[in-house]
């Protein structure tokens, strides 16, 4: 499988600066992602991207969604409540250091934090 990502070895992020709104997500949210690497061609279904995605307080999602590309998630801090209904009641909550992996088709939310939260995630198509 060609990878997308360019060699980058340990340096610091600038977590301040570099945030923008992630597809799908109502710009009154305040969800924001920052891509550390690579891309995703959803149209053409190759590569890869490696984010970080951040909720604030109080945000909650009233659709379950789906994508044609496997996703990797670990909840680095925060709270994450998976399951809640369209008014943000109800859900599985979980901590920090808990961990996801999605195929292709794969249903999952809607999302609520809370307390707000950072995810790193991984999105990858198969090599075709």
């Amino acid at each position: 499988m060609a990878v997308n990502k360019l060699h980058d070895e340990f340096h610091t992020l600038d977590m301040e600066s570099g945030w923008q709104l992630p597809e799908g997500y109502d710009p009154a949210s305040g969800a924001l992602e920052k891509i550390l690497s690579g891309s995703l061609d959803t149209a053409n279904k190759r590569g890869s991207r490696t984010r970080l995605l951040k909720f604030p307080p109080g945000l909650f999602t009233t659709q379950q969604i789906v994508h044609d590309h496997w996703e990797e998630v670990f909840l680095v801090s925060g709270d994450l409540i998976v399951g809640n209904d369209e008014n943000g009641q109800g859900g599985t909550p979980f901590a920090g250091y808990t961990y996801a992996v999605r195929p292709p088709g794969a249903w999952h939310g809607p999302f609520k934090s809370e307390g707000g939260c950072l995810l790193l995630e991984m999105h990858y198509y198969d090599p075709a």
